[in-house]
């Protein structure tokens, strides 16, 4: 049987959405293990970003950081959204001094990376 049209039309949750998820999912999973966002992303006022960056904000930094497991994770879509350039140099730096990043693939993909990492230390 065929599906009506507006069924062949798959969404995907926005990476607000997929990160929000999996800040819930890890929180609730790892209690007392510190989790925490980098709001270094998002359109701005050109003067918002301009005091941002005298305060400190470096682009290309992951969306989250797990600093008791040395642990980065950058959240993208499920489809869609690429590593730009900042945040390869980022990753590359991180990893150069012995941390560990993780792209995530929307909350699914991330929690899988981060039970293997788990797994591992």
């Amino acid at each position: 049987m065929d599906l009506p049209p507006k069924c062949l039309t798959t969404t995907f949750p926005s990476e607000h959405e997929e990160q929000a998820g999996l800040v819930t999912w890890f929180r609730s999973k790892f209690n007392g293990v510190l989790i925490y966002s980098i709001p270094n992303g998002d359109h701005r006022a050109i003067s918002t970003g301009k005091k941002l960056k005298a305060e400190g904000v470096v682009s290309g930094v992951p969306d989250l950081h797990i600093p008791a497991w040395r642990l980065w994770v950058e959240m993208k879509r499920v489809k869609g959204g690429k590593i730009s350039d900042d945040q390869m140099k980022m990753i590359s730096y991180l990893e150069s001094i012995g941390h560990k990043v993780i792209v995530g693939r929307g909350a699914t993909d991330a929690s899988r990376q981060i039970m293997d990492f788990f797994s591992r230390m």
